[in-house]
């Protein structure tokens, strides 16, 4: 005798008959002719042959999947169980696609095994059967299901009502819940279910320190099994006797819900927990036709289109937040006592979980990481491309392939730049141009432009910065002009002769070097942190503009790097700083990502911080202020010896490392 498995490589189905096979008797697999090199490869992987896997090439949507009636002549009475398991299991399948799948294949399944004279029909089917029960859902119930209007659980409601009214055969029918990954290994086959908020987790990790508490959702119970429980209690049930005409719930006992979910997974991802979580049934009050009104509203359904794009999260998945359903599963409980088969806590296998997504899944994983891939043949313009982050950014850009434009004021500078680039193969056009004066800049811009014939991507780096107190700029204003004048008027205006011409082309990308201190707002640099802070505001306003017209602009919060600029001030020597090259990978995240913004943990901190205590915060910094000294320059000494730092200022330094103090 035999078993006929639909499915059999697919997620539940290549452990299912993995477990079969180890009952030594073969197992005969309908796939479709697209599909035999998979069913080659799972033969590999479970070490079976041609003869102990056998392959049905076959269509589930056709009478009998399309066998001859030869073939399913030869079938008849060899085949001890049937297991059907080919479904679509996807919130984002149309309508159509799910019908034909869950349903017509379902029927066709149970007719199929009836011209076969299997001896069991085992249908695998969903807690989805039940739709949105409010309340406990029992095993024994059925046409008890509420809310079946989504294709998905209207598919899986029909699909299973085939075999309870239909099949002629014994029949046995499972509902697992959401099926996660293999708890041993980790391993899955495809994004669903709650690791659509995978995403989500990752990008708060990437911004904000683990420790840091955000607020999240409370939500209904979702009940998670992993695959490996499913397959083997699967397995187990199909073959216990007197069992025929139940309905199983391969279900978690004690679910947990989707905020513990979340952050069960956050601790698996060392992102923030959840510390807050809001009960999404608290929304329930606001009236559905204000809730559609809303969110049918231009700007509001574009938001929300980008967003769950941008975190990979079908729409539909926000349905299902207040889950109202509980699944009694004791049938299934009874059944499996002393077999071992349990459903292991979610703690104890989340990390495995996460650890294979982030290596495996990640959708980031697909798309062209290769500065090359994004500047290749493409002209980019850096500002201050002479010396330090500009100059290490110019190297880089050029050995990606891209045609790299640098700007700075020292002709010489410029020249053994170039030399350098062009000894590594690289295409490097120097252009001299004060950028504090706006003719020259307008000469500059029209001269690229005629030169190249466009713009790809231009990173403002030329800036001015100065570290003095207020208190020690009362005569000195010209601070104050001199660093709006270049640090924001100039990059404006670069920004301003380059944009037609982006337009033009619906692509551009402008890259700004902003500083830390706008998000620290650190003592002493006023004039600075104050110019750095309007071109940050101007590209937000003007990305708002221009998103549609394919411009985008990134504004990247710099911490300390080490540059000609910062060593005047000799404090600086001894307190942690980025290496021009460091910085320059900044850069080439934000060409390769397209981010509004890049920042470290550190700076987003004092933002919060800034946001939500703010005289505490100016308490701080106030201590900090007064813990450095002004420098030489800034006390009026020409050739003053700086004070070695005391083990307080070095302490502090290396805490905030990043901030210019």
């Amino acid at each position: 005798m035999a078993y006929f498995v639909t499915g059999a490589t697919g997620f539940i189905g290549r452990y299912l008959v993995e477990k079969l096979l180890q009952r030594g008797k073969p197992v005969y697999a309908l796939v479709r002719k697209t599909s035999l090199k998979k069913l080659d490869a799972l033969r590999t992987t479970l070490g079976a042959t041609e003869k102990t896997l056998i392959a049905v090439p076959g269509d589930l949507a056709k009478k009998n999947f399309g066998l001859t009636d030869a073939e399913v002549k030869k079938l008849k009475g060899k085949i001890d169980h049937v297991f059907h398991l080919a479904a679509i299991y996807d919130l984002n399948a149309s309508a159509d696609d799910q019908k034909v799948a869950n349903v017509d294949g379902t029927r066709n399944a149970v007719r199929f095994a009836e011209a076969i004279g299997a001896g069991c029909f085992n249908h695998v089917s969903s807690i989805a059967a039940a739709g949105l029960y409010d309340g406990t859902f029992r095993e024994d119930m059925f046409e008890e299901a509420e809310e079946l209007d989504h294709p998905y659980f209207s598919t899986k409601h029909l699909s299973e009502g085939i075999v309870r009214k239909e099949c002629k055969r014994p029949f046995r029918i499972y509902r697992p819940g959401f099926v996660v990954g293999h708890s041993k290994t980790g391993e899955i086959d495809k994004v669903d279910g709650p690791y659509y908020f995978f995403k989500t987790i990752q990008k708060l990790r990437q911004i904000l320190p683990p420790w840091m508490p955000t607020i999240g959702i409370e939500g209904g119970r979702i009940n998670i099994v992993p695959v490996d429980f499913v397959a083997s209690a699967l397995d187990h049930l199909a073959h216990k006797k007197g069992l025929d005409g139940k309905c199983f719930h391969l279900t978690d006992p004690h679910p947990h819900r989707i905020g513990e979910v979340l952050n069960i997974f956050a601790k698996a991802a060392h992102a923030p927990q959840m510390t807050l979580r809001v009960n999404a049934k608290m929304f329930g009050f606001i009236p559905a036709p204000v809730i559609y009104g809303l969110a049918s509203l231009a700007p509001v359904k574009r938001a929300i289109k980008v967003t769950l794009t941008d975190l990979g999260i079908p729409r539909d998945t926000f349905q299902f937040v207040n889950w109202p359903t509980r699944y009694d599963n004791r049938e299934a409980t009874k059944a499996l006592k002393g077999s071992g088969i349990e459903v292991p806590p979610l703690e104890t296998y989340a990390f495995r979980l996460w650890d294979y997504w982030e290596r495996n899944l990640d959708p980031d994983l697909f798309i062209d990481r290769s500065l090359s891939g994004r500047v290749k043949g493409k002209v980019a313009v850096v500002t201050g491309g002479s010396s330090g982050i500009g100059q290490a950014t110019a190297h880089k850009l050029a050995e990606a392939g891209a045609k790299v434009v640098i700007v700075a004021r020292d002709p010489e500078k410029l020249a053994a730049t170039q030399k350098e680039i062009a000894a590594k193969g690289g295409a490097c056009f120097t252009y001299s141009c004060d950028l504090t004066d706006m003719a020259a800049i307008d000469a500059l811009a029209k001269q690229i432009l005629a030169d190249h014939g466009g713009v790809d991507f231009l990173v403002n780096n030329a800036g001015r910065s100065i570290r003095r107190a207020v208190i020690g700029s009362i005569d000195r204003f010209h601070d104050f002009e001199r660093t709006m004048q270049l640090n924001y008027f100039g990059a404006v205006k670069l920004i301003l002769a380059f944009l037609p011409a982006m337009v033009a082309k619906k692509r551009g990308q402008i890259i700004n070097i902003s500083s830390i201190g706008v998000l620290s707002r650190a003592p002493r640099f006023s004039a600075y942190v104050a110019s750095k802070a309007a071109l940050d505001a101007f590209a937000e306003c003007a990305a708002s503009e221009l998103l549609d017209k394919g411009i985008a602009f990134t504004n990247i919060n710099m911490p300390l790097v080490r540059t000609p600029m910062i060593a005047p001030t000799k404090i600086y020597e001894n307190v942690p700083t980025l290496s021009p090259e460091e910085a320059a990978g900044l850069v080439v995240e934000a060409i390769v990502h397209k981010p509004v913004r890049i920042a470290t943990r550190l700076g987003v901190f004092g933002a919060v911080c800034h946001a939500v205590a703010p005289k505490l915060t100016q308490v701080l910094l106030n201590t900090a202020f007064n813990m450095f000294p002004d420098s030489s320059a800034a006390q009026g000494k020409k050739d003053g010896e700086q004070k070695p730092l005391t083990a307080e200022q070095i302490a502090f330094a290396q805490i905030t490392q990043g901030i210019h103090w």
